[in-house]
């Protein structure tokens, strides 16, 4: 990945970048074009290209910054924490990711609709930060299940059906508009994992 420009002012920079979260999330990333970025953002093509290399490069940057919240949004559980309990660490971690995830519906929808297919190198990025955070959601569970708090059976794929359900409720959530109340949400998650993999 080359560095990302910097020249000009950080204030156009930031504005280039949430006119093109937009129009991202509106056609999408193949039909998106960097005219559509530069007639929304009011600026020169050139003046685009004093802060990005080309159409990939923001669209990178966008994807990437929301990887980064996601990824700093989620700790990792302690079993032997004596002042919250496994259940509430799991629900502090669900809601976190929820807010992220509710707080930036435009770049959301392209994470979870656009994002995947642009190239090869792009793909591997993102199977790689889903593996990290179903790998982190995994050990969660087997620390569950020796607490005796997890049901039995393979984390690994509890992991997964877990995150495939939350991504598709996102998914449609943002892709249908709906508005959905954050604690609702999550506790309607909590009871999806507490059916399919908790005990209790």
């Amino acid at each position: 990945m080359k560095p990302a420009r910097t020249a000009g002012k950080p204030e156009r920079r930031h504005q280039i970048l949430g006119v093109a979260r937009d129009v991202f999330a509106r056609h999408g990333y193949h039909a998106a074009k960097i005219d559509d970025i530069v007639a929304a953002a009011g600026v020169a093509r050139g003046t685009f290209y004093l802060y990005f290399e080309d159409k990939r490069s923001i669209f990178e940057e966008i994807v990437d910054g929301m990887i980064a919240r996601l990824a700093t949004s989620i700790v990792r559980v302690d079993p032997s924490d004596a002042s919250r309990s496994v259940a509430e660490q799991v629900r502090d971690n669900v809601q976190r990711v929820v807010r992220v995830l509710l707080e930036d519906h435009a770049t959301t929808k392209i994470l979870l609709s656009d994002a995947l297919g642009v190239d090869p190198e792009f793909d591997r990025k993102l199977l790689s930060f889903y593996e990290e955070m179903s790998t982190m959601l995994g050990r969660t569970l087997r620390d569950g299940q020796k607490l005796g708090i997890v049901r039995a059976g393979d984390a690994r794929l509890m992991s997964w059906l877990a995150m495939g359900a939350l991504k598709e409720v996102m998914f449609q959530m943002v892709r249908r508009g709906v508005a959905f109340d954050e604690d609702k949400l999550v506790d309607g998650i909590l009871a999806f994992m507490r059916a399919g993999c908790l005990e209790g």
